[in-house]
């Protein structure tokens, strides 16, 4: 388990890097939900599966880390 919480992209953990990029996805999902940004709704759509599998992956991380 020790290896987990290692796993560091240039020094920074990639628990964190997801962590960040779902917070970007869901300001784009809310932006594009609420036509701020005007954009097609399978951009909406594909970017929500996105925001799916990387919060899926931060949750799993974070939770092998502790």
């Amino acid at each position: 388990m020790g290896e987990i919480s290692k796993m560091n992209i240039g020094g920074v953990s990639i628990i964190l890097i997801l962590g960040i990029l779902n917070f970007l996805l869901i300001l784009f999902q809310l932006s594009t939900g609420l036509r701020w940004i005007k954009a097609p709704f399978g951009v909406h759509k594909k970017s929500g599966m996105t925001l799916l599998i990387s919060a899926t992956l931060h949750a799993i991380l974070a939770f092998l880390a502790s």
